[in-house]
Formats: C-alpha cells, sequence, structure tokens
C-alpha cells in the first residue's frame, strides 16, 4: 500500500475508532497527503475512450454512464481532503478529438489540518486539436481554520473545446472561511489566455469589502473557450442586483473566449448566474 492510500485509509475509518493494522501513517509524510489521480481520454475513431483511469489518495475515479461518444468520469472523495499540509493533484487531459467531462460527487471541503501549513490542490487540465474538455465540479467550500492554494494549469490546442466551472463557499454557515488563494492559468496555442489570482479570508485585505465581494459567501467563475463563439460583443450584467447577487460576463483579447466572474449569497444562487451566464456565452 502506498504511503497515501495508507493514510486515506487511516482518515476514512478514524470514525470508526480504530483503523486497520495497515492504515498506520505513514513515514515521511506525517502532515499530509501526497496524492496525484491521472484521467485520460483518447478517441478511437468512434468513441471517447478512458486509457488511463489512475486514482490515489482521497482521489476515487469512476466512469459514468454517458449517452453518445462522450465519456465522463466523477470523482468521489475517499477520504477528509484538502487538510493542511496535503499535496494533491489531478492531471486530466483530453486528447486530440476526445470529448471528456469530469465532475465531483460532492463539494469539497477544506478544513484546518495537523499542521499550520497551506495545502496545496493543483489541477492540471489539457486537450488537443478538435478535444472538448469540461471540468465542472461541485463547489469548494473553504472552512473555518482551513489554508488552501489552489491553482489550475491550462493548456489549449488552438481548435479545442473547453469549459471550466469554478464555485466557491466561503465559511460554513455561521462561520468565517479559512484563507484561500486561486490561481487559474490558461495558454491557448502557446499563448496566454488568462492568468487571474484570487484570494480570500484573512489575513488578506479588503477581501470581504464592497469593492470586493460586498458581503457576499459564494464567489465563482466560468470559462467557456470555442472557436465557434462570438465574442464581437460587450461586457453583460446579469442577475438581479447586489442584494441577490450578479454576474459580469466578458470576452478576452486572446482567444475565443467569454469569462464569467459571480458573486451571491448563496451556492444555489451562485450556480443559477453561472448557468445563465453559459446559456448567454453560447447563444449565436
Amino acid at each position: 500500500m502506498s504511503p497515501s492510500s495508507q493514510l486515506a485509509a487511516a482518515r476514512a475509518t478514524s470514525s470508526l475508532g480504530k483503523p486497520p493494522a495497515d492504515a498506520q501513517e505513514p513515514a515521511g509524510h506525517p502532515d499530509g497527503v501526497r496524492a496525484t489521480a491521472r484521467i485520460r481520454a483518447a478517441h478511437n475513431g468512434r468513441v471517447t475512450t478512458l486509457p488511463q483511469l489512475r486514482s490515489d489518495g482521497p482521489f476515487h475515479l469512476r466512469r459514468l454512464r454517458t449517452d453518445g461518444n462522450a465519456a465522463t468520469v466523477g470523482i468521489i472523495s475517499a477520504m477528509s481532503a484538502p487538510l493542511g499540509g496535503d499535496r494533491l493533484a489531478l492531471d486530466i487531459t483530453a486528447e486530440d478529438r476526445a470529448e471528456l467531462q469530469v465532475t465531483t460527487a460532492a463539494a469539497t471541503l477544506a478544513l484546518r489540518g495537523p499542521t499550520t501549513d497551506a495545502a496545496t490542490y493543483d489541477v492540471r487540465l489539457t486537450a488537443g486539436e478538435h478535444a472538448h474538455l469540461r471540468w465542472l465540479p461541485q463547489p469548494l467550500i473553504s472552512a473555518a481554520g482551513s489554508n488552501l492554494r489552489q491553482t489550475y494549469t491550462v493548456e489549449l490546442a488552438a481548435t479545442s473545446r473547453f469549459v471550466l466551472r469554478e464555485e466557491q463557499l466561503l465559511g460554513r454557515a455561521d462561520e468565517e472561511p479559512g484563507h484561500l488563494v486561486s490561481r487559474i492559468l490558461v495558454h491557448r496555442a502557446g499563448r496566454p489566455l488568462l492568468d487571474q489570482h484570487t484570494a480570500y479570508g484573512a489575513p488578506e485585505p479588503g477581501w470581504d469589502g464592497p469593492a470586493v465581494l460586498n458581503g457576499h459567501r459564494a464567489v465563482g467563475q466560468l470559462l467557456v473557450v470555442d472557436p465557434r463563439l462570438d465574442v464581437r460583443r460587450d461586457p453583460v450584467l446579469l442577475g438581479e442586483g447586489a442584494k441577490d447577487g450578479c454576474a459580469v460576463l466578458a470576452p478576452l483579447a486572446g482567444g475565443p473566449a467569454l469569462l464569467a466572474t459571480a458573486v451571491a449569497p448563496t451556492t444555489s444562487t451562485l450556480r443559477e448566474l453561472l448557468d445563465e451566464a453559459h446559456a448567454h456565452a453560447l447563444a449565436r
């Protein structure tokens, strides 16, 4: 059993009070899990196949039933993660002409860990020529006391299509959030398309002020990249106003891409705003 699998087993059974005999804490990694799960989708001339589906640590990967030629993978959490000190990564590739959607079975909960060191959660997404890759996870919840650095690194071919939805809930009911830093770095055809950095929670200055979240606790992004997009448009304001949340959908200068940024009081309202932005982006 690998060190990350050992600690996963220990965390998964800790509520029972007695871990299994082979679930001892791994030597060399007392302060967190090191794990990298991999998904590779390929097109065989007829449908999309999954030649690589490698689970690791908290990530249990499962192929889901779909209609048509696409492949869908669900990520099921096998343990509490990310905790402080964890080093987690997902490596997801849709090769030429493959069509892949990846989602999560439940929200990801960032919690305080055995160390004050930040946890890292790196998602690497690659789409080849004429591929279609969709990353549509459930929300990330930044619980009180947590410390997380999340990074998306995206490499797109010139003819690929791509959708990324990111939803973050800052704190559970009646609690302050932890410290959450997120970066989205996207290259298309080898050239920069987007490099966005956000940070919430103490000690970040002014993160919940009127110029940033204005008291809202749900925040999200939707990035749509598609050579067929009509990006010759002005930015669009979506939503009913500051009380109920709002979203802005705007074109990016570096390619056929639209980016929506939304804030809302709840995750359900946030999802509605991002769904509206997605429908607006695809409207012709």
